[in-house]
């Protein structure tokens, strides 16, 4: 897999703020080229994860001894959404720092009440790759076949890849944080919704060719949206007198 970063078109913010993006968009490597000397916390790192559960409050310890870092970077935050109160507290006493906070699930921020800081940070969303940002490189042949997710996309063998992404999802953010009931029944879902990229949404087509009521469809888009994975177009009909 190649390790060199593309440049994404996102402006960087001033102030706090989320970014938000599915697995596997490069919110990690945008964070590491753009703020090299940051305050790193990644809460996919099991020891990270558990010495920060038992002591949410050892994050103000931690940023208290880096004076000299300015970015305060925590990966992944809706893996432990109970520390935003510290970081809430940072930010209400202006240290100094700015905080940037990566996430591939808004669900898990919302289920747990979390305000996302009451509006005291600004939100970004990291996409996939476009065609301008990878320049000569792109490729219109691998992109319509693999698509332009960036750990795809640099993968020696993106197929393979990208049944790993899929089982990952499925297992990860679906399975283990039980958020249906059969995931055979959500897998083909996301097989049948695979077919339905920037087109009109017929929910009951997709109920009838996934082999499940149309109020569980409901339910799975909704898991969709929430995991960052997809969204909708919705559009106004106007009438005309």
């Amino acid at each position: 897999m190649s390790s060199t970063f593309i440049p994404r078109l996102l402006a960087l913010p001033k102030s706090h703020f989320f970014l938000l993006g599915p697995r596997g968009t490069g919110k990690t490597a945008w964070c590491n080229a753009q703020f090299k000397n940051a305050l790193r916390i990644d809460l996919l790192n099991a020891a990270t994860l558990r010495e920060y559960s038992s002591r949410p409050e050892r994050l103000i310890a931690s940023v208290s001894a880096n004076t000299d870092k300015k970015h305060i970077v925590i990966d992944e935050i809706q893996k432990l959404p109970q520390l935003l109160d510290a970081v809430h507290l940072l930010i209400e006493r202006k240290s100094g720092h700015q905080f940037v906070l990566t996430g591939s699930s808004a669900r898990k921020l919302r289920r747990q009440g979390t305000n996302l800081l009451g509006g005291r940070a600004a939100q970004k969303h990291l996409h996939p790759y476009m065609a301008c940002e990878l320049g000569n490189k792109f490729d219109l042949q691998k992109a319509l076949t693999h698509g332009l997710l960036p750990v795809v996309w640099a993968a020696a063998d993106p197929e393979e890849i990208l049944q790993a992404y899929n089982g990952l999802y499925l297992r990860e953010e679906v399975q283990m944080e039980g958020l249906v009931r059969n995931v055979g029944d959500f897998a083909r879902f996301l097989e049948t919704m695979s077919f339905s990229h920037a087109s009109v949404l017929n929910l009951a087509n997709v109920a009838r060719e996934s082999h499940i009521n149309r109020k569980t469809v409901e339910n799975y888009l909704q898991i969709l949206e929430d995991l960052l994975l997809g969204f909708r177009l919705r559009s106004t009909v106007r009438q005309c007198n």
